[in-house]
């Protein structure tokens, strides 16, 4: 998931999945309507405190919901295309050594693909729409 620091004829290598994986980020809707007023997503207040904004992929995002949203109604979930994000964008070592992706800059709303609903089941789980890896 992490450029993979190869090098071919003097050029970093930068394996084929991270350019095309879809990275999501759980918001509460207030919170992301703020963002839409200033036109970019400054991060939540843990973001704020760990200093950069966090991020899962499709493969990681319905835990990070049970862990650290569980419960919580009116959220809403951010599609954005890691690549869009450049280099600011870091893949990093985190829940049980797997690579997340972290964000050291605000977030350009230009570059979200999709916001939509995070809405709880009768069982007060969250519902996930049909993920893109």
């Amino acid at each position: 998931m992490k450029a993979s620091g190869r090098i071919l004829r003097g050029k970093p290598v930068v394996d084929e999945f991270v350019k095309m994986t879809v990275i999501y980020k759980i918001c509460p809707t207030p919170l992301w309507r703020e963002a839409e007023t200033a036109g970019r997503f400054r991060g939540s207040d843990v973001d704020l405190r760990d200093g950069f904004i966090h991020f899962s992929t499709a493969g990681q995002v319905e835990e990070t919901a049970a862990r650290h949203f569980a419960g919580q109604a009116d959220l809403l979930l951010v599609r954005v295309e890691a690549a869009a994000l450049g280099s600011a964008l870091k893949w990093e070592r985190s829940r049980g050594g797997a690579l997340f992706p972290h964000l050291y800059a605000e977030l350009d709303l230009a570059v979200v693909t999709k916001v939509g609903p995070l809405p709880l089941g009768p069982d007060g789980r969250h519902r996930f729409p049909a993920l893109e890896p």
